[in-house]
């Protein structure tokens, strides 16, 4: 008898993640982070229970992950998740190097129920950005400032530091 968890299992189960924790006062996401040599590590989504705008799904699953793994590269890992994920959690994907983001429900069927991240998807696809958040680089004109580039400077000559 087989004890391999299908894809369809993983997804299933972040579904359930998601439900449960709209019960335990969460929003309703989950998340599921599956190593390449089959480790999984749970997230929900605990915004409103912990005032916490990152805590979504993804990214609790993710920093389970890494803190448990004692590790912040997840090549080869795919994450589960009850939902699309929003920009915030695609770049926090990108960042662990997580392998492959496989969803259940759409931005769409999120958006029908409020959860409306429309907005944050359309800030990187388009030029008129700041109108929803400007940002914007500025030129340091004290000569008391430090170089803009010593913290790059600083990094790239430590030979301590840990490239990621």
């Amino acid at each position: 008898m087989s004890t391999t968890v299908t894809a369809q299992e993983l997804l299933a189960r972040s579904i359930e993640l998601a439900t449960a924790n709209v019960l335990n006062s969460g929003g309703p996401f989950g998340a599921v982070v599956v190593t390449a040599d089959g480790q999984t590590f749970d997230g929900v989504n605990r915004v409103t229970a912990t005032n916490d705008p990152t805590a979504h799904a993804e990214v609790t699953a993710i920093r389970r992950a890494c803190s448990e793994l004692g590790t912040f590269d997840l090549s080869g890992a795919t994450l589960y998740t009850s939902c699309e994920p929003c920009p915030m959690c695609l770049a926090s994907a990108l960042w662990a190097r997580v392998e492959r983001v496989v969803f259940a429900a759409d931005r769409h069927d999120a958006a029908s129920v409020g959860f409306d991240d429309a907005v944050f998807y359309e800030y990187f696809e388009n030029g008129e950005r700041d109108a929803l958040m400007p940002v914007a680089k500025l030129e340091l004109e004290d000569p008391q400032a430090p170089p803009i580039l010593e913290p790059f400077t600083t990094w790239n000559t430590l030979e301590s530091r840990i490239d990621y």
